[in-house]
């Protein structure tokens, strides 16, 4: 049986991709920071997934993480960086544990547990690594600026190391990035009464089981980045490439997005939690 390694397996996301994960056969580790958090995830899953803690900041921890999964199966075939967390609001106002934060977890954390994977993966010679990006890993996010900078770095260190592995000659190993728009979770669903995360909402939300689907698919066809939804990639790049053409257009984009916003606050108002 297939081993799978889900960080974060406590939000919404992270559930969604344990779930996907079991029903393809794998024995998934779902982690969160606390064992409560994880525990709940698996309940009802195949006899080979378990709960375990990670706090993925920490190198060590992931490390250990790592050889114990090889020490009892023999391997670790997949590593899904999927910990994540949101700060919005202007850089400059945002307090300074909770942009460190978001940097920690996103990028360090997401470095973190894929140097952990490749120390077993690289010298078995197989084995995959999916990080859950965002779409703000590839375009700037007006009032998630911390964030969006987080996932810049995990972006680029994913294709930077997928290139690392092709020049290595590693070509059993995959690593691959997730590039979604906003997606109906707790992490979002949270700041539905906050202006300042309408990037969150510039369009329609996805659902965390559509993005599970996505993971899945890609343990079949890796790919080194999978934008979702797919046409909203050329939209967000001509906004990086041109940004002088693309600012005046941001206030007006923040508007519809903060309408948007009141929708799903109204949602949830209405009992439908993510």
């Amino acid at each position: 049986m297939k081993t799978a390694v889900v960080t974060g397996a406590g939000g919404g996301l992270g559930r969604a991709i344990t779930a996907e994960l079991d029903r393809r056969g794998f024995a998934v580790w779902a982690t969160d920071l606390e064992l409560g958090i994880a525990k709940p995830v698996v309940e009802g899953l195949g006899s080979g997934c378990r709960a375990a803690v990670l706090d993925v900041t920490d190198a060590l921890a992931s490390r250990a993480l790592a050889d114990e999964i090889v020490a009892e199966h023999g391997h670790v075939d997949l590593w899904v960086n999927n910990a994540g967390v949101l700060a919005a609001g202007y850089a400059w106002e945002v307090d300074d544990a909770s942009n460190e934060r978001v940097l920690a977890v996103n990028a360090t954390g997401t470095i973190n547990g894929t140097i952990a994977a490749l120390a077993h993966m690289v010298p078995a010679g197989r084995g995959q690594v999916i990080n859950v990006v965002s779409l703000a890993g590839i375009v700037a996010t007006p009032g998630q600026a911390v964030y969006a900078a987080s996932k810049h770095a995990a972006m680029a260190f994913t294709l930077s190391t997928h290139f690392d592995l092709r020049r290595g000659g590693h070509r059993g190993i995959d690593i691959c990035a997730v590039c979604p728009s906003g997606v109906w979770t707790p992490l979002v669903g949270n700041r539905v009464d906050d202006p300042e995360a309408a990037a969150s909402f510039t369009a329609p939300l996805l659902t965390a089981d559509a993005i599970g689907r996505v993971v899945g698919r890609l343990t079949e066809r890796p790919r080194p980045v999978t934008i979702v939804p797919r046409r909203r990639g050329p939209m967000m790049r001509f906004v990086d490439l041109f940004p002088r053409l693309s600012a005046p257009a941001v206030p007006r984009l923040m508007r519809d997005a903060q309408r948007r916003q009141r929708r799903y606050e109204r949602l949830i108002e209405n009992g439908e939690w993510p």
